[in-house]
């Protein structure tokens, strides 16, 4: 839900998902911005897509995958952590509230649960991942979160 003061939305909590693509990292420049201009909190989500991993037929293979996608998704975060210092804020962004989390699930579910649980007042993401024809067509999983999302939705390209 959105929060009113003065007439006008404010946004107090960003969920910003991210895949390591370019198009998430200028979404985690987008989503700066907006907390260094209206305090919100960010939490920056990577979801494992467990739809692949269920496609393998062998269970050891499986785990390992997984493993590794988790070790993708703790860079992934990780680097927007370290970029955020460096690159935007110069080490001034103090003010900056910023959470991460790692999930599993089918990405558009865990990104729409994961702004219902936390009460987030607007999703900024990238139009699109880092899969084949998705780069030039806006992403399935974008389309789908924008399709059922019941607060703002910024799509950065």
């Amino acid at each position: 839900m959105v929060k009113k003061d003065m007439g006008f939305k404010m946004v107090y909590k960003i969920l910003l998902p991210t895949d390591g693509s370019e198009a998430s990292k200028r979404a985690g420049e987008y989503a700066i911005s907006e907390s260094e201009l209206s305090g919100a909190k960010i939490i920056v989500l990577h979801v494992i897509d467990m739809d692949y991993l269920k496609s393998l037929p062998q269970s050891d293979l499986q785990e390992k995958l997984e493993e590794e996608m988790r070790e993708e998704g703790k860079k992934a975060v990780d680097k927007f952590k370290e970029r955020l210092e460096k690159e935007k804020c110069q080490g001034n962004c103090k003010n900056i509230n910023l959470r991460t989390m790692i999930k599993k699930g089918k990405p558009e579910d865990v990104i729409l649960k994961t702004a219902e649980e936390e009460g987030v007042d607007q999703i900024i993401m990238g139009k699109s991942g880092k899969h084949g024809l998705e780069r030039f067509i806006m992403g399935s999983t974008t389309e789908k979160v924008i399709k059922k999302a019941k607060i703002p939705v910024n799509i950065i390209s």
